[in-house]
């Protein structure tokens, strides 16, 4: 599987998919017009073994709604993702059998490796 989720509006992700110049193979799935379904979830889970890892804990909502006083459990956090697309972190690329969560440099260092 090749996959991305991103996100249309979001500068930083318009700029690595510009930079990563990906095949045309790549599925490409913006999570605010397709939301992350539990499928999805499920096969980022596999990947990660962490909800949390998936989890943008710099979203607006998340500090909105001051859950950094909260303590979050990992269904919490599979909930959350559910619920809306800002906490989800991206980019995440799925190409194969591996997962790369976020924007980091060498996170995407390792996904222009793994191309």
């Amino acid at each position: 599987m090749k996959k991305v989720f991103y996100l249309s509006s979001c500068s930083t992700c318009k700029r690595i998919l510009k930079e990563l110049d990906l095949p045309s193979e790549f599925v490409l799935q913006d999570i605010k017009k397709q939301p992350l379904d539990e499928e999805d979830l499920d096969v980022l889970y596999q990947g990660t073994k962490s909800y949390e890892k998936l989890f943008n804990k710099r979203a607006q909502l998340y500090k909105s709604r001051e859950l950094k006083n909260k303590q979050l459990t990992e269904a919490d956090y599979a909930e959350l993702l559910l619920e809306h697309y800002t906490f989800l972190k991206r980019p995440v690329f799925i190409i194969n059998d591996d997962i790369f969560v976020g924007n980091h440099k060498n996170t995407i260092a390792q996904v222009k490796a793994t191309l």
